[in-house]
């Protein structure tokens, strides 16, 4: 299992973008955003200031809907609401027929061709001119409309808004004129041809009286048929038949019904059924009284007794009398319905011979009733072409100058509306912006460079292990430097990242050259110096070497000399004022020893110096271009790989990364280097945080502010920290008396040294110096 904490990491999805990620590219690319702004901006004021002025007029007119023509049957119509009539008007306003009068009239052609020196300006061209310099727009909703003319005259923009207005006024009232006198033609015609039909069918309907010796009640009649007597016989004669018919059907079934009661029932039906029978009345009331009288003596006598008797025989006398007046009631019953009977079939015989007269007189009248009835449809349509074409002559002649109506004429404008100089500026502001944002994101999108942690992580598959921001210095020249926090977490990062303790070797490689390697790997070896550490920077860029410049010693002797047998270690080596850091020059390289690097005599050098100090240092060439890199990298316990925040494309850093595993190189992690805190406000809590910490530390120790700026801010605190620094050197220089000679500092300097703070770690230790400031080790 591999423990090293900074290999390589899980490949994670890829995060989501954030609005921060779009903000960030916009401040990163900010100067570009702010160069394509400012070009627009200054392009579109300038094109302002150099466009004519114009002026505007705006005539306002009401237009109202004209009444469609009516029909014969009907009055004057209106459609109603048409959401698309005022738009049609707007192009009856712009067309030609309106426009072309409005430019004949004011000789717009002429006044054009003079003012603006347009040659052969022909009368299409003024038109579309015209147009351009024209709007037409609803007010509020209404039915206004507004139609505007801009010219560089104002009073010509007024008398062209005007004479528009007019034109199109003049246009609605010919067009309705042309309608009405169309309309009126066409009644005309028609009413003439109306007239020669009515007189013939009244010619023809005359005829045929004559003929048919149609009488004068019957030619008077109304409807398809005059009132001739054969129909009313035949309905008098059904209406009959069927009252017959019934009251026959009524009295037979009640005789049927009689013949199957009993005599009390048959009476009792007969009462109901004539009620108003006298004789049968008066014999029901005389039993009535004889019941009554034979019940009252009946009471007081026997049978035998003479009035019981003489009761009794009355009684039977009376029901007698009933009896033969219900058999007599019934017999006239039957023989009214015979009678009935009779009467219906003589009434049938008689309606059928009515039936086949009417139709026989209805075949003869046809013709004429025909004639007359289309004589009567043509009289009405010849009335009322007579009456709509009064109306049609008489509407002529009133005035319909209503259906358009100019409420407010155009006037001369006091003030030109174009160029329209804060508009332009805010169109300038929206496109600049939206222009400057848009190429700095397609400029963002074909820059295949590194410009997040995640993003190198996630192609490379190595951890981020250091983060270094824009325009760092050499810690030698100011240990206490703000960006000095970021190397010291590169170094804490490295020590976490070795395997063992006996990994004491590093070289820092890149893809391309110019990455940050050489800066890099001085403060690195600086950091490690300062925490005690001895340290050799070894300069191994043997053909673009760097270090000895930032030294500001000789290149004249120095590793080459070495891997050549031509100087031992220790005249090669030098001993910086950084106390604990030696630096091994690269040496003067021969064209014929370009191998060098891997040389048997390399690798000695490599044994005999990782015995000698903590920590040995190497620089590099960039590993795409020369092969020493991939040999250091093979010798080195740990390599770390510098990538250029925004400077490469990701795919020249991957076949770095690729190089160095492939010739078996130890790959600690990636460092981002030359980071912008100010533009990439995502590195901020990566490296800007420990700026804003340990100022505001210093802030509340010292009272100073927070500022980092002035006497009393991180750039006064500077260089008052030189100015103690500079003092302390002079009075260790008075002391000298500890310093040992030969480079070696004596036991009691050295422990007084491992007790001071940060800045104390910084300082020089005193050796002689040589004229470089470097004393030979």
């Amino acid at each position: 299992m591999d423990n090293k904490p900074f290999s390589k990491t899980a490949q994670s999805a890829e995060p989501a973008q954030h609005f921060l990620d779009y903000w960030r590219v916009i401040r990163a690319r900010k100067l570009m955003v702010v160069g394509i702004f400012s070009l627009v901006l200054a392009t579109t004021v300038g094109l302002t200031f150099l466009l004519p002025e114009k002026f505007e007029s705006t005539v306002r007119i009401r237009v109202s809907k004209d009444t469609d023509v009516a029909g014969l049957y009907e009055g004057a119509r209106n459609t109603g609401y048409d959401p698309y009539f005022v738009l049609t008007e707007f192009e009856v306003i712009k067309s030609k027929s309106v426009l072309y009068g409005v430019i004949t009239n004011l000789n717009l052609i002429s006044r054009w061709s003079a003012r603006e020196n347009i040659p052969n300006l022909s009368l299409q061209r003024a038109y579309y001119k015209l147009l351009n310099d024209m709007d037409v727009r609803q007010f509020r909703n209404t039915e206004l409309i507004e139609v505007s003319v801009r010219s560089k005259d104002a009073m010509e923009a007024a008398e062209i808004a005007n004479t528009i207005a007019a034109a199109y006024r003049e246009d609605r009232l010919k067009k309705y004129k042309e309608i009405s006198e169309q309309t009126a033609k066409t009644f005309t015609e028609t009413l003439e041809e109306y007239e020669g039909r009515v007189r013939g069918l009244q010619e023809k309907v005359d005829t045929l009286r004559l003929e048919l010796k149609i009488s004068d009640y019957i030619a008077e009649g109304q409807g398809a048929m005059g009132p001739t007597l054969e129909p009313e016989a035949v309905r008098k004669l059904d209406m009959e038949r069927l009252t017959l018919e019934g009251q026959c059907s009524q009295l037979e079934k009640f005789l049927a019904e009689l013949e199957s009661l009993d005599d009390a029932k048959k009476l009792e039906s007969l009462m109901g059924a004539n009620p108003n029978d006298v004789v049968l009345n008066e014999l029901i009331l005389k039993k009535n009284l004889a019941e009554q009288e034979l019940a009252n003596v009946d009471v007081s006598y026997t049978v035998d007794h003479p009035d019981v008797q003489r009761l009794t025989q009355v009684l039977e006398t009376i029901n007698q009398q009933i009896g033969d007046r219900v058999k007599s009631s019934i017999s006239g019953l039957r023989s009214r319905a015979v009678t009935l009977r009779t009467q219906a079939e003589a009434n049938q015989k008689m309606l059928d011979e009515a039936k086949q007269l009417d139709a026989e007189n209805s075949a003869k009248y046809r013709p004429y009733w025909n004639a007359k009835r289309e004589l009567e449809n043509e009289t009405k349509l010849r009335d009322l072409l007579r009456t709509r074409l009064r109306v049609e002559n008489i509407e002529q002649d009133i005035p319909r100058a209503s259906i358009v109506q100019v409420t407010d004429p155009a006037e001369p404008g006091l003030k030109p509306v174009e160029p329209n100089l804060p508009l332009h500026v805010v169109l300038g502001i929206i496109v600049g912006l939206v222009g400057g944002v848009g190429f700095a994101f397609f400029v963002e999108y074909l820059d295949t460079s590194f410009k997040a942690i995640d993003e190198v992580e996630q192609t490379l598959g190595a951890s981020v292990i250091g983060i270094i921001p824009q325009n760092v210095g050499y810690l030698k020249d100011d240990p206490t430097a703000a960006y000095a926090e970021a190397y010291r977490v590169l170094r804490t990062n490295i020590l976490f990242g070795r395997k063992n303790e006996t990994m004491n070797t590093i070289t820092v490689v890149s893809g391309g050259a110019a990455e940050g390697k050489s800066t890099t790997i001085m403060n690195l070896a600086t950091v490690f110096a300062q925490n005690d550490n001895r340290v050799l920077l070894v300069d191994s860029d043997l053909r673009r070497p760097s270090l000895h410049r930032i030294l500001g010693v000789s290149n004249a002797t120095g590793l080459t000399s070495y891997l050549l047998k031509q100087k031992t270690l220790e005249e090669v080596i030098l001993v910086s004022p950084i106390k604990g850091l030696d630096f091994l020059p690269s040496g003067k390289l021969a064209s014929t020893s370009m191998g060098i690097i891997n040389s048997t005599r390399m690798k000695e050098f490599f044994e005999e110096v990782r015995t000698r100090y903590d920590y040995v240092f190497f620089d590099s060439p960039p590993i795409m271009g020369v092969s020493d890199a991939s040999v250091l990298a093979s010798l080195v316990d740990m390599v770390v790989l510098v990538v250029q925040h925004r400077k490469y494309p990701q795919s020249m850093t991957l076949r770095a990364k690729q190089t160095v595993e492939k010739v078996g190189g130890n790959l600690l992690g990636i460092v981002l280097n030359n980071i912008s805190i100010n533009q990439d406000s995502y590195y901020y809590y990566y490296s800007g945080y420990y700026y804003d910490y340990y100022s505001k530390n210093y802030d509340s120790e010292g009272g100073y502010g927070g500022s980092h700026s002035g006497e009393y801010g991180y750039e006064g605190r500077r260089r008052r920290r030189r100015r103690d620094k500079k003092g302390e050197d002079a009075s260790k220089k008075a002391e000298g008396a500890e310093v040992k000679v030969d480079g070696e500092v004596t036991p009691e300097a050295q422990g007084q040294t491992q007790g001071d703070d940060v800045a104390a770690a910084a300082a020089t230790d005193s050796p002689e110096e040589n004229a470089g400031g470097i004393k030979k080790y």
